[in-house]
């Protein structure tokens, strides 16, 4: 199976690659069109400021070629929320994939939400074998609300987005990829769809 791991310079993509190893795959670093093009797999992390990612997306003409993938894409963290039309991180224009708006955390908040939480509400095969309640890491202060799409919830102060999905599109706010044995069968269930 041939897996691209989008690598546009933000975030931490080594320890992702390392997981997929653990599983028994092998996935490339790529942010060569035709590599993603024809990808089976395709997994779309990121970390850092959403006005910074899209900018180096629109660089290497990625904003354009993300939406138009036909087979499963996975989005994680800011890559997830980079899949939605905005973000209030920067005032940042997303790549439209998913029909919602990523909110900032109320600032009575301690934020990042940095650590571990639950995930509830679990729906689709990507939840396959996951305890309800299971735990998951996460860092962020940025969120993607409840929308038609959501297929589990965290809460944080109220219920949000904790994975979404639309068609061939996936994405997941916590790290599975620093999620212990739990986060490591959601990337199984997703390299097996």
């Amino acid at each position: 199976m041939n897996i691209v791991i989008i690598d546009y310079g933000a975030g931490n993509i080594k320890s992702l690659q390392f997981a997929i190893e653990r599983l028994g795959f092998n996935a490339i670093l790529s942010s060569n069109e035709e590599e993603i093009k024809t990808a089976d797999k395709v997994i779309f992390p990121g970390v850092g400021h959403a006005d910074s990612a899209m900018k180096m997306l629109k660089e290497t003409g990625l904003d354009k070629l993300i939406p138009t993938l036909k087979q499963p894409v996975l989005g994680i963290c800011l890559g997830m929320q980079l899949l939605c039309n905005s973000s209030e991180e920067g005032n940042t224009k997303g790549l439209g994939v998913f029909n919602v708006d990523v909110k900032r955390f109320s600032s009575t908040l301690k934020v990042p939400q940095m650590g571990w939480n639950t995930i509830s509400n679990l729906q689709t095969d990507l939840f396959k074998g996951i305890s309800e309640n299971e735990f998951m890491y996460l860092v962020h202060s940025y969120y993607v609300p409840i929308c038609d799409e959501t297929i589990a919830m965290t809460d944080y102060d109220g219920d949000y987005s904790s994975a979404f999905q639309k068609d061939n599109f996936y994405g997941v706010q916590f790290h599975p990829e620093k999620s212990s044995a739990a986060g490591e069968k959601i990337l199984k269930n997703f390299l097996t769809i």
